[in-house]
C-alpha cells in the first residue's frame, strides 16, 4: 500500500491484546507487512506456501491472518473503515437500506463436498457469495453450497443484517428473493423487502436501479485473483477473504480524499 493509504487506515486498526493489558504477546512483525502481504495473496491469487521472501514468512502471515478471521478482527476492521467512507461522504455512520444480492462462483479442489454445490441457474458448480452493501460498500457475507436458493440463503442474511444494523427498514433485491421473504421480513424484521425487477421488454444488459450497486460491488470482488474461484476450505475464510478485498477497496478511496501534506 501507498504511504497515504497506511496513513490512512492505521488509525483504524484493532488494537492488540497486549498493548491493552490483555495478555497475549507483542507481534513480531508490523501490520502494514502483514495487511500487504494479505493483500499480495489476494491480488495474485496465490498459495499460501508460495509467499515472496518481500514478505514475512507465510506462516506468520496465515497464522496473522487466520488470528483476525478468529477474533473478528478483520470484520471489525472492515466496519470502521466503512464508517470513514460514510462519514467521508457526508452519510451517517449506520446506513438506513440495503441491497441483497448473490454470486456464484466455481470452486476448487480444496473446498469441501459439504460446503458445495450445484447452481442450476448459472450453471456453475462451487460455492455462492450472498452478500448485502450499501450505496458505498459491503455490510454482510454469507458463504453457502451453491445449489442454496437465494430466497432460502436470504432468511440468514437478513436476520444477521437485522442484528448488526438495527437503523436497516428497506431492502432491495432481485426476483430471487421474493414470495414468502418478503413477508417474513416485513413481520419479524420489520424490514420492508422491495423487489426490482427487469422490464418485461429489456434485451441484453440493463442497468436496474438501486440492484446496480450490489452489482458493481459483486464485480469489483472479481478484480482480485483469490476471488475469481474459491479455494478456501472453510466458508468463514471466504467470508474473511472478502472482507479483505473490500478494505482494500475503502483504504484507497479514503486515501485519494486524504488532504496532501505541504512541502
Amino acid at each position: 500500500m501507498t504511504d497515504a493509504e497506511w496513513e490512512t487506515v492505521r488509525l483504524l486498526l484493532p488494537v492488540p491484546a497486549w498493548l491493552e493489558g490483555r495478555g497475549g504477546q507483542p507481534e513480531g512483525y508490523c501490520h502494514r507487512q502483514m495487511l500487504d502481504a494479505v493483500r499480495y495473496l489476494l491480488d495474485n491469487g496465490i498459495k499460501w506456501r508460495a509467499m515472496t521472501v518481500d514478505f514475512p514468512a507465510w506462516s506468520a502471515v496465515y497464522a496473522f491472518f487466520r488470528r483476525w478471521r478468529e477474533q473478528g478482527l478483520i470484520a471489525e476492521f472492515h466496519h470502521r473503515l466503512r464508517g470513514q467512507v460514510r462519514h467521508a461522504e457526508g452519510r451517517s455512520a449506520e446506513p438506513t437500506a440495503a441491497i441483497v444480492d448473490s454470486q456464484s462462483v466455481r470452486a476448487a479442489e480444496t473446498v469441501g463436498a459439504s460446503t458445495r454445490g450445484w447452481d442450476n441457474g448459472k450453471k456453475v458448480g462451487g460455492r455462492k457469495r450472498h452478500i448485502s452493501v450499501d450505496s458505498l460498500g459491503m455490510l454482510l457475507v454469507l458463504v453457502t453450497g451453491a445449489n442454496v436458493q437465494d430466497r432460502d440463503a436470504g432468511l440468514p442474511l437478513l436476520e444477521q443484517l437485522r442484528r448488526l444494523h438495527h437503523k436497516i427498514t428497506l431492502i432491495w433485491a432481485d426476483g430471487g428473493y421474493g414470495g414468502r421473504l418478503v413477508d417474513f421480513a416485513r413481520e419479524h424484521l420489520a424490514m420492508a423487502l422491495t423487489v426490482v425487477k427487469r422490464p418485461d421488454d429489456s434485451t441484453g444488459f440493463t442497468v436496474l436501479p438501486r440492484r446496480w450497486c450490489v452489482e458493481r460491488t459483486l464485480a469489483r470482488l472479481m478484480h482480485r485473483r483469490r476471488l475469481v474461484r474459491d479455494y478456501e476450505r472453510l466458508p468463514t475464510t471466504s467470508e474473511a477473504m472478502v472482507m479483505w478485498s473490500m478494505t482494500v477497496l475503502m483504504g484507497r478511496r479514503l486515501a485519494r480524499r486524504r488532504p496532501h501534506s505541504p512541502g
